[in-house]
Parts: C-alpha cells; sequence; structure tokens
C-alpha cells in the first residue's frame, strides 16, 4: 500500500502541511523500519519532514514503531542513556568523561551513536583509545557494566533499521525523523535519559514530547550536539520525573562573562581527548566544573526514581 495519503499530508510545505496523529505516525515508521517503502518514498518522507517538522505527537507515534525493534538490554540497576551523534567539530568530545564519571558512581551507562564520521571526532574512537572498545551484543553489555564501566554500542547493533533510516543522510545531504528519534530512544527499560537539543524550537517541543510519554529525562541544550554540558558554561539542566518537570531538581544555566577556562585538550583529535580525560579522572587535571554539576543534577534525578529490579 502506498504512503501517498501521509505524504499529501505532510508535503504541503511549512505552512500548508497537517499533522499526522500518533497512530498514523505510528503506520507510516512501521512501514519505513518494516521494509515496506521503496527508495523513492523514504526520500519522499525524510524530505517532507524536513521541512514541516514532527511534533510531539508524531514523534510519540514514531517511536512506538522504534521501541520494538531495539535491542533488549538488561542493566543491573537503573541505568543512564546518552545518546552521542554529533561528536567533536569545534569542542573537544568530553561525552566519554561524564560516562566515565557516572560509571565511577555505580550507575550502567549506555552511550550509543555511529563509529565514525568523516568530520568530526566520535565518541567511539575516543573510547576506543581509553581501552573500551564498542560492544555490539546485550552478553557483552552486561559483562561490561559487571566490571563498572560504561557501554559504547554503536546504533547499527542497537536498532539496526533506524541506522538505515539516519544512513538517508549520506543520499540526501539533509537529517531527518531518524536523527530526532535517536536522541530521544529509551534504550533500556526503566532508564534515564539525557536528551540534548541544538536549536531553541526543539526545546519546545522535546519538553512536550517528553511530557506527553511521561518520560524520566534530563532535557538541555547540547555541546555541538553531543549530551555533555558545555566545559565552559553549565547550560539549564531541566529534569523529568514521569513527564513532569521538576523544579526542584532542574538546575538552572550560568549566564554574564567566563570567570575562568577550563583546562581542556590542545585539540579535539582522538588521542588529545583521551589524554585530557584520563588525566581528569585520575586527579591531574579537574573537572570542568559545569560536567561534574551535571553528574550530581543525574546523581539526584536517578535518585528520585524508584530502582528498577534486576
Amino acid at each position: 500500500m502506498s504512503i501517498a495519503p501521509y505524504l499529501r499530508e505532510i508535503g504541503r510545505g511549512k505552512d500548508g502541511a497537517r499533522a499526522l496523529p500518533r497512530d498514523k505516525a505510528f503506520d507510516l515508521m512501521n512501514r519505513l523500519l518494516g521494509g515496506e517503502l521503496s527508495d523513492l518514498e523514504k526520500g519522499g518522507f525524510a524530505l517532507a519532514m524536513r521541512i514541516k517538522g514532527e511534533t510531539p505527537v508524531e514523534l510519540a507515534g514514531f517511536m512506538d514503531a522504534v521501541l520494538p525493534r531495539t535491542l533488549a538490554l538488561h542493566a543491573p540497576s537503573t541505568a543512564i542513556v546518552l545518546p552521542s551523534y554529533n561528536g567533536a567539530r569545534k569542542l573537544p568530545n568530553l561525552t566519554p568523561l561524564l560516562a566515565l564519571l557516572l560509571a565511577r558512581e555505580g550507575v550502567p551507562v549506555l552511550v550509543h551513536g555511529p563509529l565514525t564520521d568523516a568530520n568530526r571526532t566520535t565518541s567511539a574512537q575516543v573510547f576506543e583509545a581509553l581501552g573500551l572498545p564498542p560492544l555490539s551484543s546485550a552478553a557483552e553489555a552486561e559483562a561490561r557494566w559487571a566490571e563498572s564501566q560504561p557501554v559504547f554500542m554503536p546504533i547499527t547493533a542497537l536498532h539496526p533499521s533506524l541506522a538505515g533510516l539516519l544512513a538517508l543522510r549520506n543520499v540526501l545531504g539533509l537529517r531527518n525523523s531518524g536523527h530526532t528519534l535517536v536522541k530521544l530512544l529509551p534504550a533500556i527499560p526503566g532508564a534515564l535519559r539525557v536528551v540534548n537539543h541544538t536549536h531553541p524550537e526543539y526545546a519546545i517541543s522535546l519538553a512536550e514530547f517528553l511530557g506527553q510519554t511521561q518520560a524520566t529525562a534530563l532535557l538541555m541544550r547540547g555541546t555541538e550536539g553531543e549530551p555533555v554540558a558545555d566545559a565552559r558554561r553549565l547550560p539549564t539542566l531541566k529534569c523529568f520525573v514521569n513527564g513532569v518537570l521538576d523544579e526542584q531538581l532542574t538546575v538552572e544555566g550560568e549566564g554574564g562573562s567566563l570567570a575562568k577556562l577550563p583546562e581542556l585538550p590542545p585539540g579535539i583529535d582522538t588521542a588529545s581527548t583521551a589524554d585530557t580525560i584520563r588525566a581528569m579522572l585520575n586527579g591531574t587535571l579537574p573537572v570542568p566544573e559545569p560536567i561534574r554539576r551535571q553528574v550530581q543534577c543525574l546523581m539526584a534525578l536517578r535518585q528520585a526514581l524508584p530502582e528498577r529490579l534486576p
């Protein structure tokens, strides 16, 4: 069956397009992830949604189709999930530092994303340099968590069909709804997610999505799209518990001029980033205050949740 009726709704341009209800959004994404669409239909969907933008209701419907296809993972306790899809462009990628600091606190951490990027330093590359290569199975993940170490898993292993949707960017040259969905992916039942955005309009739509889906998550402006606080200045950390913004747990961001610059890697390359992270972990260099406060915020938010049974 053609998806033309759906494309007629979402493909009328920014002002003329109409949003799909949750059940139709589910059906559309279910067909796409199930391999039922032609390449032409996939491209039409990706471009239409890129121009229109996803509503929170559409994202919820899409996620209904995404979740059942996710690799089944079982953490020993309430996990924290860090979606890492942008890498380092101008600033060093310190997502692995955040993951390792959380693991030190006894938290099972899952970082997921691409293995490589032609123009950026990925978390996968930094983890590899730190002696923590990517894993591809649930058994490997559970073994590493048992060692109190964070897990990096490529999206191709965690969710192959969603990885295929991301791959459309290589053909079309544009992001699509898959890039939003991977940053919202719960990945592990009962996990606490860090959801980050780069554009202000997404702060509104993602907050609505978290509310509608009764999610527990930390919503923040990412560092070049990464789920780690900017080492130079703390962004606002909005804490949602079962879809409700918790004002007491939420941490307001810093304003004004920078009083002091943190000690950061001399470049964004893998080797210097890994060396700096090692120095911060062993105390030779201080952990940037915004990242330290993000760890504290996540631990407080995690403690506000009922412990998930193994």
